[in-house]
């Protein structure tokens, strides 16, 4: 499986984003997807996930009512809608898969950067 993530940029805060994660391969395998983030200095932080199958979502509590995570499963990818974005959003976004095999898979992450 590959993610390739796009849509980060530069926002003022209260302003918005909407990240893609577009997947291509084995993407039948794919059971859950989801949305970390990670800042310098910091570990990885599950931001939100959504099942393939029934679109079952999670997220942090620091993004509820904020981001939506959804997928478009006929084009195999995921979208992540950032509304309302705070300073302390800033970080990189990174798009994993989680397949039926146990394996994650990774893109390479895309720089969101919100000033204040």
């Amino acid at each position: 499986v590959q993610l390739v993530e796009s849509g980060g940029g530069l926002v003022q805060a209260g302003g918005s984003l909407r990240l893609s994660c577009a997947a291509s391969g084995s993407t039948e395998s794919i059971n859950t997807m989801a949305w970390y983030r990670q800042t310098p200095g910091k570990e990885r932080e599950l931001v939100a996930t959504i099942t393939n199958v029934g679109g079952r979502t999670f997220y942090v509590d620091s993004v509820k009512g904020r981001f939506t995570i959804s997928n478009d499963n006929a084009k195999n990818t995921m979208y992540l809608q950032m509304n309302s974005l705070k300073p302390e959003d800033t970080a990189v976004y990174l798009c994993n898969a989680w397949v039926l095999t146990g394996d994650h898979y990774w893109g390479q992450g895309t720089q969101v950067t919100v000033s204040s």
